[in-house]
């Protein structure tokens, strides 16, 4: 098991980051943050294996994949945390450390974005700080992972 690498997971539609509803999402793409994630990691001597798919068996089959390469995840579910028992399900089964990252902050939008299923499972969430919020993430989880 390489046990310094982190699983990125990016759910449904975060492929259109930089061109989607700027207001609320930023005009960071999703390349941008892959390597913003990526840089963060590697400061803190991990490597990183982004995945982003609007597909959630595509999701769920690289979270089970982590399991034997990965020391952490950290997912940004889109949509999916919404609606996805399937993916907090995969989430617990491997049994890694989660943070679930959210661009904007979910609670102060629509009513049906306020609850996550995935929140439910992760370790920590982070919502409503941006791309930064990856950049959290990454700290988070190296910490958690060194000591």
């Amino acid at each position: 098991m390489t046990e310094r690498r982190l699983l990125l997971v990016n759910g449904p539609n975060l492929n259109l980051l930089g061109t989607r509803e700027p207001e609320i999402y930023g005009s960071t793409t999703l390349a941008e943050i892959e390597q913003q994630v990526a840089e963060s990691a590697a400061e803190q001597g991990f490597d990183v294996r982004a995945v982003q798919s609007n597909h959630e068996g595509v999701l769920i089959d690289a979270i089970h994949a982590a399991r034997a390469d990965c020391a952490g995840i950290i997912i940004n579910p889109g949509a999916y945390s919404h609606t996805s028992v399937a993916i907090a399900d995969a989430l617990t089964g491997v049994e890694l450390p989660v943070v679930e990252v959210h661009l904007s902050n979910i609670h102060r939008r629509e009513t049906f974005r306020h609850h996550s299923y995935v929140s439910a499972v992760a370790d920590v969430v982070i919502a409503g700080a941006g791309p930064s919020g990856y950049q959290f993430a990454v700290r988070h989880l190296a910490g958690r992972l060194s000591s």
